[in-house]
């Protein structure tokens, strides 16, 4: 009798470490991903474009283009810098249209 209820008790208490351990991992995903919808729906609702992941994509390739425009310029190379900038705005005004 005395050896079920030593196991029982370790039983117990490996399973309220777990639980614990569950809900905790649990109540950070949920937070983290409550955030980033949050952080989307934000993003999306400010610059006037759907929440879809089509829209996000565009968006962000977009500021990649941007972004090596600006590069283009930073090194030096003004008709590339050019070009990479007025190809992202026309796909960044696309988008927000």
């Amino acid at each position: 009798m005395q050896a079920n209820g030593f196991f029982g008790g370790v039983g117990e208490a490996i399973g309220e470490a777990i639980r614990v351990v569950v809900e905790f991992l649990l109540g950070i995903f949920t937070n983290f991903f409550g955030a980033f919808s949050d952080f989307i729906d934000g993003l999306t609702r400010s610059l006037g474009i759907s929440a879809s992941f089509f829209s996000i994509a565009v968006l962000v390739i977009g500021l990649l283009i941007l972004w090596g425009g600006i590069k283009s310029f930073l090194r030096g190379s003004i008709l590339g810098g050019i070009v990479k900038t007025i190809l992202a705005l026309f796909i960044l005004s696309w988008l927000m249209m």
